[in-house]
């Protein structure tokens, strides 16, 4: 899982990309690809 600053770079690297909140962090997930996997915050 990668640590970014903008996540809007991350979630169009693949379509299956989607943005969740949880716990007031911002995470990029993606079960077809779990390397797309990433944190903000």
């Amino acid at each position: 899982m990668k640590v970014v600053n903008s996540l809007k770079s991350l979630k169009k690297r693949d379509r299956n990309c989607r943005v969740i909140r949880r716990k007031g962090r911002v995470y990029v997930i993606n079960k077809s690809k779990p390397r797309c996997k990433a944190r903000q915050g």
